[in-house]
């Protein structure tokens, strides 16, 4: 019964850890994105905010927050306007190594 078990539990894999940075990756140049829209006060931002949703939405829904962060809530306050959630979203771009596609 043991050996079932762990070669039921062997089979099942998580994410390629390619596509996984790749979600990392995209998320974070589209937060950077939206940020120099943002600053930039163009009329862009509300597309780059949404562009950066979505991506927030594919790591939300792959489970790929980081350290207990809140990605997508997070994502959609800071577009929003909170500053403290900007903040966080940045924060997971730190922490998933791709701080410097962030402000």
């Amino acid at each position: 019964m043991a050996v079932l078990v762990a070669g039921v539990l062997g089979g099942c894999s998580g994410p390629d850890p390619e596509q996984v940075a790749n979600w990392r990756e995209t998320f974070c140049t589209r937060l950077g994105a939206w940020q120099e829209a943002r600053d930039a006060a163009e009329g862009g931002a509300a597309n780059a905010g949404r562009a950066v949703v979505a991506a927030a939405k594919v790591l939300d829904r792959e489970g790929l927050d980081q350290d207990g962060s809140h990605v997508l809530i997070d994502t959609a306050l800071a577009v929003e306007g909170d500053l403290g959630a900007a903040g966080r979203a940045a924060s997971y771009c730190d922490g998933v190594g791709f701080e410097t596609l962030v402000g």
